[in-house]
């Protein structure tokens, strides 16, 4: 079974997890999890590229995201 993205009024398919660690002030995004967790974010090919961290943040990106 497929998930959608999601952002709102988006309904492409997922392919990665966006997570924040707040505590270090990183933003990651990964490959799609296996399991939907409650504080993640599964996001659509388009939007995992365009997401940008809040000022002051480092982002890591794991691995190219298939499209």
């Amino acid at each position: 079974m497929t998930r959608a993205c999601s952002r709102p009024a988006c309904s492409a398919e997922a392919v990665a997890t966006l997570t924040y660690d707040y505590a270090a002030s990183i933003v990651v995004i990964g490959p799609l999890s296996f399991v939907r967790e409650p504080h993640s974010y599964d996001l659509c090919a388009r939007h995992a590229e365009r997401t940008s961290p809040p000022r002051g943040w480092q982002v890591i990106r794991h691995a190219k995201l298939a499209s």
